[in-house]
């Protein structure tokens, strides 16, 4: 295996609406600032892959659009995954895991203002029970909510602190949406308040990763990825547990996630009841320090939240502000495919 790290990540300032800005206008900005600040030029990166979703912007390979950003020349080795980022950085490590490339530059954008996105999302679901039904994104996450309140594991003052806690991490965030004292709300979709769902809203981010040398090179304080896995539930909700999420769990050990603690914990938890599955399916406890960056309760970009949780894991590394991150992404109604990764500095690479 090589070592392989992610050693540069930018993102863009997440709004509410950019009527303003086409998804080349929002991600030029990011991918120039995330290749300044290795100092690499475009035609230095070995991969290029990215993450993006056409539902969102109502149109076929929309992805071809945003390439624009990235430049036409020179010619590129380019791969693009219909998921979050997060699952676009996973293939481009195995990109460099291959030997095929050295570097490569991984991004993904979303903006959410156009449609709505509670009936969008209804497309993930089973197309012959499920979908028909058009149950939202709100709704499917009520009923994991209440499962939870059911089963003893919380209650709907608990999940008011899980985004009291989020946000108020988030007002140190220059790039966030949503940050300070939210008000819990009205019940959207009864347990769930206004104040337990993330915002929507536009963004875009990107990471760089390198192997090696190469990386030591690029960055003072490289996050080494030590481990990284993805698991998928069931795609029918009703013969999953809710409570619980397996994969999560799975795709950390696969990872390495319970070798040793970790300090920080980046989760793509959108609503505050997936922060209590994922904390208990991830063995978190209070020491360990859960979405210092506001987490997706803060801003919620479809498509790139998952690679900011772990850019913002790697952020800190770069910064000397965690040793040892776990960073967790998320696609599909209730927790449905999860992604995992450890990160490490450079002080604790063997």
């Amino acid at each position: 295996m090589r070592d392989v790290a992610i050693v540069a990540f930018a993102q863009s300032a997440h709004r509410r609406r950019t009527d303003e800005l086409s998804e080349v206008d929002l991600l030029m900005p990011v991918l120039h600032e995330v290749l300044g600040a290795t100092g690499l030029k475009a035609n230095e990166i070995g991969f290029t892959c990215s993450g993006s979703a056409d539902y969102l912007a109502g149109r076929a390979f929309s992805f071809t659009m945003a390439l624009d950003g990235v430049g036409a020349h020179p010619p590129i080795s380019e791969s693009h995954v219909e998921m979050d980022g997060a699952w676009a950085l996973y293939e481009a490590w195995v990109k460099i895991q291959t030997g095929e490339a050295d570097t490569a530059l991984v991004y993904s954008y979303g903006k959410s203002s156009p449609g709505r996105v509670r009936d969008v999302l209804t497309r993930q679901l089973d197309p012959y029970y499920l979908a028909p039904l058009w149950p939202d994104s709100v709704a499917l996450a009520a009923l994991q909510a209440q499962a939870l309140i059911d089963a003893g594991d919380t209650d709907e003052g608990a999940l008011a602190e899980i985004g009291a806690r989020n946000r108020t991490a988030a007002v140190d965030n220059p790039y966030a949406q949503l940050t300070g004292d939210v008000p819990a709300g009205d019940h959207l979709v009864h347990p769930l308040r206004t104040g337990d769902c993330p915002p929507i809203g536009d963004g875009a981010a990107a990471v760089i990763l390198a192997a090696g040398d190469a990386a030591r090179a690029l960055c003072e304080r490289p996050a080494w990825i030590r481990g990284i896995d993805h698991r998928i539930e069931a795609h029918s909700l009703g013969v999953r547990d809710l409570t619980d999420s397996p994969s999560a769990r799975l795709a950390a050990e696969r990872a390495g996630a319970f070798d040793r603690p970790v300090d920080t914990a980046e989760l793509h938890a959108p609503f505050t009841s997936q922060e209590v599955v994922l904390r208990k399916a991830l063995g978190l406890g209070d020491e360990v320090r859960v979405n210092p960056s506001g987490g997706s309760l803060a801003a919620n970009p479809i498509m790139a939240a998952g690679l900011i949780r772990l850019g913002e894991a790697a952020a800190r590394i770069h910064r000397g502000e965690s040793d040892r991150a776990l960073a967790h992404a998320t696609s599909g109604p209730c927790l449905q495919q999860n992604l995992v990764a450890v990160l490490e500095g450079e002080s604790d690479h063997a």
